[in-house]
C-alpha cells in the first residue's frame, strides 16, 4: 500500500492537489465555504511534512501551533470533481509566529486567496519560539531577505 501524496515543492511553493467530493459541497452543489479552510491546513501541514518538520515529533518537544489570524478572499467556486491546487509559502517567522501565504486554484484560475499567521505553542497554549530543528528546516524555505 502507498502512502497517500504530501504534495511536492516548485520552488519555494509546496504545491497539493485536492479533489472535491460531493461531501465537500452544500446543497447548491458548491464548496462550502468552511471546508477550504481544511484544504488550507491540508497545505500547511503537508508543506511542513515534506520540509521534515513532524507535527508528531514536535508534540513531543511541547510544541504545537495555533492560528491566530486568516484573512481569505474567495474569487470564484469550486464544485464537484474539481481538482484543485493548495499552493502554500511560508514567509517569515517573526519570534513565535509564523506568517504564511496560500491560494487555491482550478487549472490557471485563482479560487481563493490567503493570508495568515500561527504561532508557535507549548502544549499549554503558551506563546513559545519555534525549535532550533524546526527553524533550520523551514529556513531554506522562507522569502529571502532582502538588504
Amino acid at each position: 500500500m502507498t502512502e497517500p501524496t504530501a504534495g511536492a515543492f516548485e520552488g519555494r511553493e509546496h504545491q497539493l492537489p485536492v479533489r472535491i467530493y460531493y461531501e465537500d459541497t452544500d446543497f447548491s452543489g458548491i464548496v462550502y465555504h468552511a471546508n477550504y479552510l481544511r484544504y488550507l491546513e491540508r497545505g500547511r501541514s503537508d508543506f511542513f511534512r515534506l520540509a521534515g518538520i513532524s507535527h508528531t515529533a514536535l508534540a513531543q518537544q511541547d510544541t504545537a501551533f495555533a492560528i491566530i489570524r486568516m484573512e481569505l478572499d474567495f474569487k470564484r467556486s469550486a464544485r464537484i470533481d474539481d481538482a484543485l491546487l493548495v499552493r502554500t509559502t511560508y514567509d517569515r517567522v517573526e519570534g513565535a509566529r509564523l506568517f504564511v501565504t496560500q491560494r487555491i486554484t482550478r487549472g490557471e484560475d485563482v479560487v481563493l486567496e490567503a493570508k495568515g499567521v500561527a504561532v508557535c505553542i507549548s502544549l499549554s497554549g503558551r506563546p513559545r519560539r519555534p525549535t532550533p530543528e524546526m527553524l533550520a528546516k523551514l529556513s531554506p524555505w522562507l522569502t529571502p531577505t532582502q538588504s
